[in-house]
């Protein structure tokens, strides 16, 4: 299904105007109604962002989905609000998702409740790539509550809740006929190019102002703003290779298109923004290798490491979510099965606690051994991938890596073993290697569940394997993620940060940075009331005989918690 582009035009006239509508968008869609200033005006507005403002010119046949700019006749400057989601009627089931999802996310309802008055992010414009899920629609509007302007796409093809995109569109006080929200750029079911596209279109204010935060989760958003300049600076992009990915060459392209429409499109861009906040450990590992090379362009903030993040989200998120996506793309029973957890990170803790918890044998891989011996201690059995391949019913790669399972290791598996990713990318299982076998078959099951069928060779028979949400995030193309109390977490520490690189820019350098204990405790703290937790003070004796202050913070930074 093509997803329209939606232009709205809000102006000041003093007469009423009717724009002409192109037919296939009026087929599609009810004119959009809008409330100007007075005398009120209500306009027709074409969704594929094409008008006319002759009513005697008949429709036309549907252009681009592309976003064009609108200029009707008016005594004063008219303002622009665009989006591209799947279904604006989704709003009202969003928002009432949202409306619950607020209820268990205290972190992020105290920080609207701390900073109403003093509006820190004013003058903020944030382009935020992050899961566009319900609680992501909370933390939206906690970023806007506090004085921001954002755009926002889906870091993900597949991780877009669509009604809570909607719900956001909309806005608390909009309506699908008069929406008065927040640009979004995102769907579930993307293609690579149309991924990419929203990820341009949050950094494309339509004032031409163009954002001056960023808010990320993997590091794309930042990999544009990065290689683009680097690109234009060059004079054009590298040729594209056969050692480039399916996704790489689609970026490639974007970029050649942009600096065709604009050579210095990034370079202008680069210059505006204060920093980066980073929501996971890919996206912080790309950080942390500009930081090495000398070529970050902004502060940025490493999220991801925050304790109330990584030993939260990254843990018990998953240990939650994980179950919640294989159940929901199999319905099989987990109990008695054989699984293998490929990382024993903060992740894969999580993971390999949610499979025995639900009775299955669990195997892990490691490469470190200090993580190898934690697992051993936590009862697990630690093997290599490549002596248990044929043993295993439920695969689960969590590593943040690349190739972790391979096309000749898919090959081995049992009949209908299930194989999934909870690692950020798609290259830990190599689909591409896997597409390649000679005579497999790829069968849809269900949206973001595929049976890849081998066919039989000297030694067995035909067989196949399931493969969850193409290689990327099973718990977000499969199920909607994380829940939301362990979200208020993460979301809280990236209000924060957003908050203390923006207000604070003289004292941060081009370095990347980690959330300072006192805030990430503060986090903490606005979540205990909410399980009933009650803390224990510590005396002034107390706290000077162990070297901390009463209030706070109680560990030293290289604490491992």
């Amino acid at each position: 299904m093509e997803i329209p582009s939606v232009l709205i035009v809000r102006t000041r006239v003093e007469c009423f105007a009717e724009v002409g509508v192109c037919s296939a968008c009026e087929a599609a869609w009810n004119a959009v109604r809008l409330a100007g200033e007075p005398p009120e005006l209500i306009d027709r507005v074409c969704f594929c962002g094409r008008v006319s403002v002759d009513r005697d010119r008949p429709s036309r046949p549907h252009p681009s989905a592309s976003v064009h700019q609108l200029r009707l006749s008016t005594k004063e400057e008219f303002m622009t609000f665009d989006y591209k989601i799947r279904d604006i009627n989704l709003a009202a089931a969003g928002r009432h998702q949202l409306r619950l999802a607020e209820a268990e996310m205290p972190g992020l309802m105290s920080l609207r409740e701390e900073y109403a008055e003093q509006q820190p992010l004013k003058g903020a414009r944030i382009a935020g790539s992050l899961h566009m899920t319900v609680q992501t629609a909370v933390l939206i509007e906690t970023l806007t509550a506090l004085g921001a302007e954002v755009r926002w796409a889906s870091c993900n093809i597949f991780s877009t809740q669509d009604e809570a995109a909607a719900a956001v569109v909309v806005g608390p006080n909009g309506t699908p006929e008069n929406p008065q929200g927040v640009p979004v750029f995102a769907w579930k079911g993307e293609t690579l190019e149309e991924y990419w596209d929203c990820a341009e279109a949050i950094f494309t204010w339509p004032e031409g102002s163009g954002a001056n935060m960023i808010l990320d989760d993997g590091g794309d958003a930042t990999m544009l703003v990065h290689k683009g300049r680097e690109w234009e600076l060059a004079g054009g992009v590298p040729p594209t290779t056969e050692e480039d990915s399916e996704e790489f060459t689609v970026f490639k392209a974007l970029v050649r298109r942009t600096m065709e429409q604009n050579p210095n499109k990034w370079t202008e861009i680069a210059k505006q923004i204060k920093g980066v906040t980073e929501e996971t450990t890919t996206g912080v590992h790309r950080l942390y290798e500009l930081a090495r090379n000398g070529e970050l362009l902004f502060p940025a903030m490493n999220v991801n490491d925050a304790v109330t993040k990584s030993k939260f989200d990254n843990k018990y998120g998953c240990r939650h979510s994980l179950i919640d996506g294989i159940n929901r793309a199999t319905d099989v029973l987990i109990g008695g099965k054989t699984a293998l957890v490929c990382g024993y990170g903060d992740v894969g803790k999580g993971c390999a606690e949610s499979l025995r918890g639900q009775g299955a044998r669990v195997i892990v891989t490691e490469i470190d051994p200090i993580c190898a011996l934690q697992a051993a201690m936590d009862g697990y059995q630690v093997a290599r991938l490549k002596d248990v391949v044929d043993q295993i019913d439920i695969f689960v790669t969590t590593t943040g890596n690349k190739d972790i399972i391979m096309a000749e290791d898919m090959v081995k598996m049992k009949d209908k073993a299930i194989v999934g990713n909870i690692g950020h990318f798609d290259n830990e299982i190599d689909m591409a290697g896997l597409a390649k076998v000679p005579g497999v078959k790829r069968t849809e099951i269900k949206p973001q569940v595929h049976e890849w069928t081998f066919p039989a060779d000297g030694e067995r028979g035909e067989r196949s394997i399931i493969i969850l949400s193409e290689g990327r995030l099973l718990n977000l193309g499969n199920a909607t993620g994380h829940p939301s109390f362990v979200m208020s977490n993460s979301f809280a520490d990236q209000t924060i940060a957003q908050i203390e690189l923006f207000t604070k820019p003289q004292e941060y350098s081009n370095d990347v940075y980690v959330l300072p204990k006192h805030l990430d405790e503060k986090v903490a703290r606005a979540h205990l009331a909410a399980l009933g937790v009650e803390l224990t003070e510590l005396t002034k004796s107390q706290a000077d005989y162990i070297g901390v202050d009463i209030a706070g913070p109680y560990k030293p930074d290289n604490y491992r918690y």
